[in-house]
């Protein structure tokens, strides 16, 4: 895969809202399927799903929902899901962090696995959370205890591992999120360090993004982390309610604290309850609108950025635009400045 010269970044609007409150209760992360499928994951202390949604949105709150999973401990059973992601077949897998493992199932719901088990050996997970394929199909686990990145086989087979304990480049402390781009590279959110740490596949440190604060760049306890097919990058800020997007190369580009519409479903369910329209009558919409502890950040095929706005129970969609630059139709890199006395 070869990335653009540059990019005319033209614009990043916000292009809609999905989901509602009693239907896609405390998201945390997004997958992508065909058709406009999108799986969303879904947990509180007394639920735990995945619910089949599209991105047109359901109809009305009767519509059939279709809700895979479910609370518990049993084979099929999530307690404390943490990410999502899906292959090319929609096979869905899951990180487990209460129960320390992963779990797969088929795009219709029927449970394929589980696989993982808790301890510090190879092999072994301690509170797993971020998921992610590279490209050979293996999937690599965000071992979040163990203060490091483990690989697997789909299937579960233990392949190899990376990372300890610590602050230096290449140490983890706590690591949550990861992706994996299209060139390979992969790209670990490095919780409370408050940072992102980007690898090669061989798991060679590259560089690292962010350091604590509210700044621009700056990070409190982020929490996912995605790249889209022109290298930009965009971090969850969970702890300050944000998402951030950079460059290929780390430079800070822009944030976003939340847009959010009433979604398609939300207002056909209001157009025929008048007690929650009056409450949005006295509301402050200018706080409605915002991000309230982003859980995840995902890019879909389409330039589309979806961001699981956790505690206000909805998914929030912007619409990249930006037009690929050839080597004539940007100029070359502008030399520092230096400063001339007399």
């Amino acid at each position: 895969m070869v990335r653009p010269h540059g990019l005319l970044r033209a614009g990043f609007p916000f292009l809609k809202t999905l989901g509602m409150r009693r239907i896609t209760n405390f998201p945390a992360d997004v997958a992508f399927g065909a058709e406009g499928r999108i799986y969303i994951l879904l947990r509180t202390e007394v639920s735990a799903e995945i619910r089949v949604w599209h991105f047109d949105d359901a109809e009305s709150l009767t519509d059939q929902l279709i809700g895979i999973g479910g609370l518990g401990k049993d084979a099929g059973k999530m307690t404390w899901p943490v990410q999502i992601i899906a292959d090319a077949d929609e096979n869905l897998f899951v990180s487990d962090e209460a129960l320390h493992r992963i779990t797969s199932f088929s795009k219709d719901g029927e449970f394929m696995a589980n696989w993982g088990e808790q301890g510090s050996e190879g092999g072994q997970l301690n509170g797993p959370s971020g998921i992610a394929f590279d490209a050979d199909g293996n999937v690599l686990v965000v071992d979040t205890l163990n203060h490091r990145v483990q690989k697997f086989t789909s299937a579960g087979k233990f392949i190899s591992k990376w990372g300890s304990f610590g602050s230096d480049p290449g140490q983890f402390n706590m690591p949550w999120g990861i992706h994996v781009d299209e060139l390979g590279d992969v790209y670990v959110v490095d919780w409370r360090n408050d940072r992102i740490q980007k690898f090669n596949s061989d798991g060679e440190f590259v560089f690292e993004i962010g350091t604590s604060g509210n700044g621009d760049g700056q990070f409190n306890r982020p929490t996912g982390v995605a790249v889209d097919a022109d290298g930009d990058i965009y971090v969850a800020d969970c702890g300050n309610n944000r998402v951030q997007m950079f460059n290929e190369h780390g430079r800070y580009l822009q944030k976003f604290l939340g847009d959010a519409t009433l979604s398609r479903v939300a207002r056909n369910y209001m157009l025929t309850n008048a007690f929650p329209n009056r409450l949005r009558d006295m509301a402050n919409l200018e706080q409605e609108k915002l991000l309230r502890s982003p859980k995840s950040v995902r890019v879909d095929g389409e330039g589309r950025m979806y961001v699981p706005d956790y505690r206000s129970y909805r998914v929030q969609v912007y619409q990249k635009e930006a037009i690929h630059l050839t080597e004539q139709q940007l100029a070359p890199p502008l030399r520092a400045p230096t400063l001339q006395t007399v």
